[in-house]
């Protein structure tokens, strides 16, 4: 695989979508929890989502239970709590493993495209990956890097 578009991920209602359907446009993947110290960024995640979606660019959100069990909900579940408690509007996708034998296919390739500090291991809940129009990684953020201090890079990939 060569870019992020060459892969399809469930969605949270049971749809498997082809993410070619994001050529064009800049996203942000970012693996998270519904109870996580780093939970309340869903709501920077959304105001991100909100103030760049018309020029082409959305969050997109996988779950995920590997990192202390804070994820335990159903997809319904999950899906129940980001709408009523932020609001959320951005796409999110099935549950899924970020490491080890059943990594996701599409955490497998930002992996293998942008190492951290422990090496191309997820380290927590809220890692995000930066993706270009192209499908090709851009950057890798911490869990503790705050969604607002990703928007000049999310600015400098709309206009590149």
């Amino acid at each position: 695989m060569t870019s992020l578009h060459d892969l399809s991920a469930r969605t949270i209602d049971g749809t498997d979508l082809d993410l070619a359907a994001y050529e064009g446009q800049v996203v942000l993947v970012v693996n998270t929890a519904s109870q996580c110290g780093f939970t309340p960024q869903y709501q920077g995640l959304q105001e991100l989502h909100d103030r760049y979606a018309e020029r082409g660019f959305a969050v997109l959100g996988f779950p995920c239970d590997q990192f202390g069990g804070q994820e335990p909900g159903s997809e319904d579940e999950i899906a129940a709590f980001c709408e009523s408690r932020f609001g959320v509007t951005f796409p999110l996708f099935a549950k899924v493993d970020v490491n080890g034998p059943g990594t996701h296919p599409v955490f497998g390739y930002l992996r293998s495209q942008r190492g951290g500090l422990l090496g191309s291991r997820i380290k927590w809940n809220f890692t995000k990956f930066l993706v270009g129009k192209d499908g090709t990684v851009l950057d890798r953020y911490a869990p503790t890097t705050r969604p607002e201090q990703i928007a000049d890079d999310i600015e400098a990939a709309l206009n590149a």
